[in-house]
């Protein structure tokens, strides 16, 4: 189930959009003018899973994204038990303790008990876990801090799974599914928050992964983001990409400069989206939210239509073909600021993709539209934390000046577009590596994991010892 990553980062709305929500689930239109773009739910839950009112809730960080703080396994309503960091946890027996959401008798498939979906969620929000797989022949599983942990309970049959699909599958994804065995849609309540759910079948059997979705945080220094950010998010016009691998966090950056612009700009904001993530109530700023495939059939053609319903930002969800890039960049040069993302490891590799997309024909044009039309490059990669308790995001930047415009448009410099990034601090850019050293500066990680995520590990040790931070 993806997006990625990311495209951290599939949402219809709060159950059915077309209003009929499901039992006890709130419909996206009932909420639209009731739920802020940071107040619906997604809280970590207490030791007696309750959560704060929606309107009480503070924005989640980046910190809480990686799990930051979570030093214990604790049971919803049971004792905490230790938790050391790098534990083994997936055995069947030895898993995410279960045993406060068992004990409603006949809700399984062949009379076992068996938690609901929204209680397998609500354990889901109360770990600060992003990801809840529902397998058949497997327990429920958790992944926390990029890793998988079974839960401890007995493993899932078909009937199970498809149950739980049948819970939260939208009326209007069901022929979607019946005909193509996948579905992308969303699942939220108020109380739990949002979720990108994704259904496919294996061998015959349907299984469900949901993946959670933080509100939004206006905050880009406590999401762990560059302070340039900010400036691409005050930009009238231009393209704006932001990238990384699956579950990197792009849609909350995103999510973050949308919501930046909605709370300082007067102005009519277009989101493409398969599926909506978060939802954003209008501020200063009117916000559209549009869905591929309910409100408009492709990123092209919503593309396209949004140039002639007066937007001033447009966020499309993520180019993935010629014709989506061709359709941002067309829209970046009418004068609208475009924010998407794209699954690429780092500015270079993006800029590549992007021309190598099109045609060789195309691809000199292309180069010159791009390096005129770019104004940033926003990089994501997670790095577990020194101290064991989460990740934090190691973050590229690429603003765009003189230096870049050159090493985009001439094909013979594009491979000292690096060397630009790396020499443009003064411009709030920097590197992957110097993102890193600077983590490693603050003991926000270890020696060994920069290097595990440094571009050139050998360039990093060099510079770290010319630092004098060499282990």
């Amino acid at each position: 189930m993806e997006h990625s990553e990311f495209e951290r980062e599939a949402m219809s709305g709060w159950g059915d959009p077309s209003g009929a929500g499901h039992d006890g689930t709130d419909t996206r239109h009932d909420l639209d003018g009731a739920v802020g773009a940071t107040a619906h739910g997604g809280e970590r839950l207490d030791a007696v899973a309750t959560l704060d009112p929606p309107d009480a809730a503070e924005a989640r960080t980046w910190d809480d994204l990686g799990g930051s703080g979570l030093d214990t396994w604790t049971d919803l309503n049971g004792p905490e038990t230790p938790r050391s960091p790098g534990s083994d946890l997936g055995g069947h027996g030895g898993g995410v303790p279960m045993d406060d959401l068992v004990g409603r008798p006949g809700n399984g498939s062949d009379g076992r008990s068996l938690p609901s979906l929204d209680e397998l969620l609500t354990k889901l929000v109360s770990l600060d876990g992003s990801d809840l797989h529902l397998k058949v022949g497997s327990p429920p599983a958790y992944r926390i801090d990029g890793m998988l942990h079974f839960a401890e309970l007995a493993p899932l049959t078909p009937a199970d799974t498809a149950d739980f699909a049948d819970q939260v599958m939208p009326e209007h994804v069901r022929s979607r599914f019946e005909d193509t065995h996948e579905a992308d849609f969303a699942y939220g309540k108020q109380t739990l928050g949002r979720f990108r759910v994704n259904c496919y079948r294996q061998r015959g059997s349907v299984n469900v992964v949901l993946r959670s979705v933080s509100p939004v945080s206006r905050a880009f220094e406590e999401l762990g983001l560059p302070r340039a950010v900010e400036q691409l998010a005050k930009a009238e016009w231009g393209l704006v990409i932001v990238t990384g691998r699956a579950g990197s966090g792009k849609s909350t950056t995103v999510g973050a400069m949308l919501d930046y612009v909605n709370s300082n700009r007067r102005c009519n904001i277009i989101t493409l989206e398969d599926p909506i993530e978060l939802l954003h109530a209008d501020k200063m700023s009117i916000v559209s939210q549009r869905e591929i495939g309910l409100d408009t059939a492709t990123y092209a053609e919503g593309m396209r239509r949004a140039l002639r319903q007066d937007a001033d930002v447009i966020f499309m969800g993520e180019m993935r073909d010629t014709e989506s890039m061709e359709a941002a960049l067309q829209a970046a040069e009418t004068g609208k600021l475009v924010l998407t993302t794209m699954l690429t490891a780092d500015a270079a590799e993006t800029v590549s993709r992007i021309i190598e997309a099109f045609p060789p024909f195309q691809q000199k044009q292309t180069r010159y539209a791009l390096a005129a039309l770019v104004r940033g490059i926003i990089c994501h990669r997670l790095v577990p934390r020194a101290d064991g308790r989460g990740r934090v995001p190691a973050v590229e930047l690429m603003m765009n000046n003189e230096r870049v415009f050159e090493r985009i448009a001439d094909e013979g410099k594009s491979h000292l577009l690096l060397d630009a990034i790396v020499d443009g601090s003064f411009y709030g850019m920097q590197s992957f590596d110097q993102a890193l050293i600077k983590l490693y500066e603050k003991k926000a990680i270890t020696f060994q994991d920069a290097i595990a995520h440094a571009t050139d590990p050998n360039d990093f040790k060099q510079a770290a010892q010319a630092m004098g931070l060499g282990s």
